[in-house]
């Protein structure tokens, strides 16, 4: 039987919002959201977080909400889940990150079953190499074997705390690319947590919409049928890799 963990990563320094993951919307932190919500693709989920003391609240959130802790170093985030990829097991790796708190389990889900299908080690599947959904529902599925061989090959800071730029510029030159795309662009709109607006989005969304309990579909629905909410972190520029 194929082994699948999603592996997340989280950990409380942040430069644009320290202690992000920990914030409260509608009565939870932002990381329960995100666990909760990844229960949904009913694979095992496992947080990589660093060993600094400071990181001990995302250890004990995460095992309060049936995750597994891998803890390793704050920078080689690369190296972080190799490390969890080793300790559990894996076969197939769902690379996300803690700062979407509404990431979609069941999209996860349907990412999965597409990698499965295919049966090919040097596949790498994402819905972020042609991005056409929101940003803050990003996942990346690859196999075990290729984040290994990953960890061992990747040079540079940019390789290793970003995790995957070695799998998706196809460094090992086996790689082989496919895109879960949605059939309508709707990568304009944000539901990630990296800005203070951000924040303000999710905390609209969550707290006057119910969008925790909601798929990727409706809330992109929500957000095109408030454009009010849209508008607020409309006009920022994510960071690019090595900022």
């Amino acid at each position: 039987m194929t082994r699948v963990g999603i592996v997340t990563q989280a950990r409380m320094t942040s430069t644009r919002i320290p202690g992000k993951v920990l914030l409260e919307a509608g009565g939870k932190t932002m990381l329960a959201h995100h666990l909760d919500r990844l229960a949904v693709a009913r694979h095992p989920v496992i947080v990589a977080t660093t060993t600094k003391t400071d990181d001990d609240p995302i250890a004990d959130i995460a095992l309060t909400h049936g995750a597994s802790v891998f803890r390793g170093s704050e920078n080689d985030v690369l190296g972080r889940f190799a490390g969890a990829a080793r300790e559990h097991a894996l076969d197939v790796v769902v690379r996300v990150t803690s700062d979407c708190p509404l990431v979609d389990g069941e999209l996860i889900s349907e990412g999965i079953d597409c990698f499965i299908a295919e049966a090919d080690d040097d596949l790498y599947l994402s819905n972020t190499l042609e991005r056409s959904y929101p940003r803050g529902l990003d996942f990346e599925v690859f196999s075990a074997k290729a984040l290994l061989d990953a960890d061992t090959n990747a040079q540079g800071s940019v390789e290793r705390e970003h995790v995957t730029p070695y799998l998706y510029r196809n460094r090992s030159g086996r790689a082989i690319m496919r895109s879960i795309r949605r059939s309508a662009d709707a990568s304009r709109f944000r539901i990630t947590l990296d800005v203070p607006e951000d924040r303000e989005v999710l905390m609209a969304l969550i707290e006057s919409h119910a969008a925790a309990t909601l798929g990727a579909e409706e809330l992109i629905a929500l957000l095109e049928a408030h454009p009010e909410i849209a508008a607020i972190n409309s006009g920022i520029e994510q960071k690019k890799l090595g900022q």
